[in-house]
């Protein structure tokens, strides 16, 4: 691994600058619809986009605050430690079951930001299991990104998508839910397998042979010293207390997941009337705020516990807080983006000329040429309830008007969007996780590019075919 001469990628933080850059000078040459950007609205995008963000950046910094107690009692260390012991020979096993658990979070309910507390620890135990960061990195991000490429119950892609459609073609139409469900476990379990292999491809590589690493040389300094541990260093023993701590941190990111679950959507009401007591909401409304508080609680405890002082609680608190600064300005200044294209109306521009586009195509192009619109759209609108609210009640009855259906017309805005959110900048997503895991933006792109290529083709064989059927 020679280290890289002459020029470099810029960080994360001057690529979405750029990006934001870029956007306020075609605002000033389209015309029409679009309000030119002043040059206010240029610098104060970012610091809007934080503003609009803080929900989620805040829950980032208070998540790195938890991590640094757990970190500060060894428990993690330990554990990791013990698994890897425990996996000897099978440690690529690790890499199928983690992808599926993530991608059955994204295809139930979009699991997105709430992955950014496991790339500590999944990293670190891909590098101590003989694998590289960009291996780690890619169980979290590709997992829970392919789970939402085949969304089949999850309310901000597929939920959202019936309701917008729903709304622009009357109560007269009524979902099937047999296809939507149906056409997304398709492409769940078609993307879960390629995705799979190809992640334990990579890894057997790296494992076999440390210079097959797509890592430079920087990348794999950063990842070593903030994942990496000395073939020297001490093995920390999993005591006790190390034990109940690691069952501590278990159960913290599973009263996350259930508190995230909209479980009224599925007419689950088990949750209502017992657990509201802590943050006002019952699991399953809960969203940052309310993890915020829960992660916050979740460090006191681990740090009781174990048996830390009062100000090794504090110190170790704060210091995780500030290894998350990064990971939350990241985001905040990704939501910049979206905040620009909002108050110029570039956004609608964009969707109004990607729906006249569509008018006069072929029947048997229209979900091939859908799904390489949608993809324009998502990178520019990473939001993927937002992209349906604006998007759909346009394209569904677009659909309808060809005799297709509309459902598919659903899942062809989901798949794409899932799609693009593998390797989109404008997501504070996938730049926090890269930027946590010690990965550089190009380098990820490298890594994904064949990949892409792969689900690209094979959704849009799927969706075709669907379209031609239904």
């Amino acid at each position: 691994m020679e280290k890289r001469k002459g020029f470099k990628m810029p960080s994360a933080f001057t690529v979405l600058f750029l990006i934001i850059i870029i956007l306020w000078i075609v605002t000033q040459f389209i015309g029409g619809s679009v309000t030119p950007a002043k040059l206010h609205q240029l610098f104060m995008a970012a610091p809007k986009g934080m503003v609009d963000a803080i929900d989620v950046s805040f829950f980032v910094m208070v998540l790195g605050g938890f991590l640094g107690v757990v970190t500060k009692t060894g428990a993690l260390d330990a554990g990791i430690a013990r698994l890897v012991a425990r996996m000897k020979g099978k440690e690529i096993m690790m890499i199928p079951v983690l992808m599926f658990v993530f991608s059955l979070g994204g295809t139930s309910y979009g699991m997105a930001e709430e992955t950014i507390g496991f790339y500590p620890m999944i990293v670190a135990t891909m590098m101590a299991a003989g694998f590289d960061a960009l291996t780690g990195c890619s169980v979290i991000l590709i997992g829970a990104a392919l789970g939402c490429l085949g969304s089949t119950v999850n309310p901000f892609a597929v939920g959202a998508g019936v309701d917008a459609v729903t709304s622009a073609m009357g109560e007269g139409f009524v979902a099937n839910q047999a296809v939507l469900i149906g056409l997304g476990l398709i492409l769940w379990l078609t993307a879960y397998v390629v995705c799979t292999w190809y992640v334990m491809r990579y890894a057997k590589k790296v494992q076999a042979n440390k210079a097959a690493t797509l890592l430079s040389a920087e990348e794999v300094a950063d990842s070593e010293k903030e994942y990496g541990k000395g073939d020297n260093e001490e093995v920390l023993e999993f005591t006790g207390k190390r034990k109940a701590v690691m069952v501590i941190f278990a159960f913290a990111f599973v009263v996350m997941i259930l508190g995230m679950i909209p479980w009224g959507s599925f007419g689950i009401t088990i949750f209502d009337s017992w657990t509201g007591w802590l943050t006002g909401l019952p699991l399953g409304q809960w969203y940052f705020q309310d993890l915020q508080l829960w992660f916050f609680l979740m460090a006191i405890i681990v740090g009781l516990v174990y048996g830390l002082k009062e100000k090794e609680i504090v110190d170790s608190f704060i210091s995780g807080v500030a290894d998350m600064v990064s990971v939350a300005l990241v985001v905040g200044v990704a939501r910049g983006i979206s905040i620009l294209m909002a108050e110029t109306g570039l956004q609608d521009y964009i969707l109004t000329a990607a729906a006249n586009a569509l008018q006069g195509v072929n029947s048997g192009l229209f979900a091939s040429m859908s799904y390489i619109v949608y993809l324009g759209l998502s990178f520019l609108i990473p939001s993927t309830s937002g992209l349906a609210s604006g998007s759909l009640p346009v394209f569904g009855p677009l659909a309808a008007k060809l005799s297709l259906s509309p459902e598919v017309m659903i899942m062809i805005f989901v798949a794409a969007c899932g799609l693009v959110n593998f390797i989109t900048p404008t997501s504070g997503v996938v730049m926090g996780g890269l930027q946590t895991s010690r990965v550089e933006w190009t380098t990820w792109i490298k890594f994904t590019a064949k990949l892409l290529l792969m689900l690209l083709v094979i959704d849009i064989i799927i969706l075709s075919v669907a379209m031609m059927m239904l």
